[in-house]
């Protein structure tokens, strides 16, 4: 998948704007002209973005156990049967 700019992404779901902007947030604390009054409130910045996408990540996970991987359809309507 290729990345995507945080205004591309803006238009999908929340991770892969997150992604996106931890990735552009981690190119502007990586550059060594980034002023130093910016740098503090950035790289926090990044924190919390991480911390965003783990949680994201360890939701997925955790509906992935306990659904043993097996998809579930949401919509079943077993009155249709």
């Amino acid at each position: 998948m290729s990345k995507q700019t945080v205004a591309e992404a803006a238009k999908g779901d929340t991770r892969g704007l997150l992604v996106a902007m931890r990735d552009r947030v981690a190119l502007a604390v990586s550059d060594p002209d980034c002023p130093a009054r910016d740098l503090a409130a950035l790289t926090k910045r990044l924190q919390d973005i991480v911390r965003d996408i783990e949680l994201i990540d360890a939701a997925e996970e955790s509906e992935h156990e306990q659904t043993g991987g097996k998809l579930i359809n949401v919509n079943f309507d077993a009155s249709a049967i």
